[in-house]
């Protein structure tokens, strides 16, 4: 089974400057989880977003749907980064999160991946078909 972690910071979370050595202190404690993800085997992928300003939302509520630039202010928290890690069960996903080095302001949301098998054939048709020939000609 393949969970996704998914980590969010609160915006009122405090902020550490990017080239502060407190940054360092996180960087190392990420690369140690990491590090240990990896060597347990159950370590698929990870990643950082870059800041919200960056980013946009689309709306699809109205036709255009409307595009809106980040940050957002109605947004109480922050998508920030997620890891995807294959496991035996939602129980060992959970004891890989609480291991995660984060603190105040920071939260992980743990989510199962949904997996090809989880889809009735009669209801996906021939997109479920596709869909398994697309996985096994790309892993």
């Amino acid at each position: 089974m393949r969970y996704m972690l998914i980590f969010h910071v609160s915006t009122d979370a405090p902020t550490i400057a990017p080239d502060s050595a407190q940054m360092g202190e996180v960087i190392a404690a990420m690369g140690r989880y990491n590090e240990e993800l990896i060597g347990a085997g159950v370590f698929l992928s990870a990643e950082g977003l870059s800041d919200a300003s960056e980013g946009f939302r689309i709306d699809f509520g109205s036709t255009p749907p409307v595009v809106t630039d980040g940050p957002f202010a109605e947004a109480r928290e922050v998508f920030t980064g997620f890891w995807i890690l294959e496991v035996a069960s939602r129980e060992e996903a959970q004891q890989w999160a609480l291991k995660c080095p984060l603190g105040p302001g920071a939260s992980l949301e743990v989510r199962r991946v949904n997996e090809i098998g989880d889809f009735d054939p009669e209801v996906g048709g021939e997109w479920i078909a596709k869909e398994q020939e697309w996985r096994a000609a790309h892993s």
